[in-house]
This record gives structure tokens, sequence and C-alpha cells, in this order.
């Protein structure tokens, strides 16, 4: 039982992280569509790497966590978790730039 409410506390800390990336990938679309990523201004690095940071530490977190209940009974399992956690944080930034990309298309005339 132990194990299922690591595991629950885990996921929620994963389900956090993906919202991150998310986040940072709804701030990422327009600067990449414009190609000035490598002329940000301060407010836009502070805009993008917020989300990013906290993102990647929440999901450090929620790894640790689920380590707790899985690493040594389970190691196989746990890292197919690590890599599907991985793929699902790519996909929820790239998620985030297509709906701005959606958004801002629709605001177009």
């Amino acid at each position: 039982m132990e194990n299922w409410i690591t595991r629950g506390v885990a996921a929620i800390c994963a389900c956090g992280s993906i919202a991150l990336f998310w986040t940072f990938g709804v701030f990422l679309a327009v600067p990449w569509r414009e190609n000035r990523m490598g002329s940000l201004s301060g407010v836009e690095w502070q805009v993008l790497g917020v989300p990013l940071l906290i993102g990647l530490a929440v999901t450090w977190g929620a790894l640790h966590i689920l380590a707790i209940a899985d690493r040594a009974g389970r190691p196989r399992l746990y890292r197919v978790i690590c890599v599907a956690l991985a793929i699902a944080s790519v996909l929820a930034v790239l998620s985030g730039m297509a709906w701005t990309g959606e958004r801002i298309a629709l605001a177009r005339p």
C-alpha cells in the first residue's frame, strides 16, 4: 500500500512537471517562429527560464519519489517510466508550441 501512495505522489509531481513544460512551449513558440532565439530580452529569458528550470526540478523530484517505490524492487519499470516521462515532457513542449502557433494563425487575417 505504501508503494502505491508513493507512486501516486510521484504521478502528481510528474503531471505538474508536464504542465510546466507545456507552459514553456507556449512561451517558446513566438521567438522560435520569429527566429530570434539569440536576441531575447531579459524578460523573455525569465519567462522561458522559470517554467523550464522549475519543470526540470519537479521532474527530478518526481523521479526521486518514484525511485523510493520502484527503483530497487522493479528497476525495469522504473527505467520505462523515466523514458516515458522524458518523452511526455518533450511532447508537452511541442504541444504548447503548437497551441500558441494555432492561436497566432487564428489571430492573423
